[in-house]
């Protein structure tokens, strides 16, 4: 857990070698960064960073760098950037010396942290110098967060300024602004800035503050619908048009997420629960509970006939049969409280 393992950075716990790799780029950015401000101060961090990328230089260059003293300091820190001789890649136009690096596992330098950060899945088991570093160094898998690790995550950057959160309020907060790390914590500083240290962020404040990006607006427009409050629905179309949005993007969000409804209450009928609907399609754990929610407010058969009124209104727009913002207008009338089925 990303929250455990730096915790372990900050009561400097440290290690001579961490392999840092998983989907998550920002989850690997925060805990170099992280390392980097636990380990040095600010002037020593001009003089002893050094970053090197496998994919344009020889580790062993990187390595070489690792065994030299320190410069006006106790520690160095080498970020070695797409150690791709990790995984199944295949091997590209840089010599990478691995018995070198074999060596260096085996025995690190004293005076040097050496960071090996990538963007991979996974790595390839079966190579020796994979099964070496997964067994010498600290290894964080960044991987997106469960919905608990999301509210420790939040938490945990909260409470470094001292602020807490209302109940309900963390997830109001991911609802609006959905589960992109990058995008949680830009909000979740300027809601910090707001309340200011000590204080508490309530669930009015995140609903006044944070930005719904287009993709989250598409979503409360699907909530209107499945509560039957079209005029309400409109409304948000309507502030959707005001932004300069495209009403044929807007359907095309429209349909994605009532394809998701469909599929997820397809396998809820099949008695597949939250977790193993969320790895079956492949979707953050967070957004299958909320459309769970959404779905049980629909019949298949309901959720079937939204998706062929969708891809007649698609087709409307695209062929330019009819006005496009007209023909959102006239999908989004049909959908009161039982039109969901006519037109079949």
């Amino acid at each position: 857990m990303v929250v455990d393992f730096w915790g372990k950075i900050k009561k400097r716990r440290l290690s001579s070698l961490y392999l840092l790799y998983g989907t998550e780029s920002f989850l690997l950015t925060e805990t170099c960064e992280l390392l980097i401000r636990t380990v040095l101060t600010e002037e020593e961090r001009e003089w002893n960073v050094a970053v090197y990328d496998c994919e344009e230089t020889p580790v062993q260059t990187a390595l070489e760098d690792a065994e030299t003293f320190p410069f006006l300091g106790e520690r160095r820190i080498i970020i070695i950037k797409n150690p791709y001789f990790f995984t199944a890649e295949k091997e590209k136009e840089v010599e990478h010396d691995l018995k070198k690096l074999e060596s260096y596992i085996m025995s690190p330098s004293p005076f040097s942290i050496v960071v090996f950060m990538g963007l991979y899945e996974k790595l390839d088991e079966r190579k020796k110098v994979t099964k070496l570093i997964k067994e010498h160094a600290e290894v964080l898998v960044a991987a997106p967060l469960a919905e608990k690790e999301l509210h420790e995550w939040i938490a945990e950057r909260a409470g470094q300024s001292g602020v807490t959160f209302e109940e309900n309020a963390v997830d109001v907060l991911l609802k609006l602004a959905g589960t992109n790390l990058t995008t949680l914590a830009n909000e979740l500083d300027k809601l910090i800035l707001f309340v200011g240290p000590g204080g508490t962020i309530k669930q009015e404040t995140v609903e006044m503050l944070v930005a719904r990006t287009l993709e989250q607006n598409v979503f409360v427009l699907v909530e209107k619908v499945t509560k039957r409050q079209i005029a309400e629905a409109l409304q948000v179309f309507y502030d959707l048009l005001e932004n300069n949005e495209e009403p044929l993007k807007i359907l095309a969000l429209l349909a994605t997420q009532f394809r998701l409804l469909y599929q997820v209450k397809w396998l809820m009928s099949r008695g597949y629960g939250q977790q193993q609907i969320a790895s079956i399609l492949k979707v953050h754990p967070f957004r299958i509970k909320l459309a769970m929610g959404q779905a049980a407010m629909f019949s298949e058969q309901e959720l079937a006939a939204v998706m062929r009124q969708i891809a007649e209104a698609d087709y409307k727009m695209k062929s330019g049969a009819m006005d496009r913002q007209l023909v959102m207008e006239l999908l989004l009338m049909r959908w009161k409280e039982g039109m969901f089925r006519k037109a079949e």
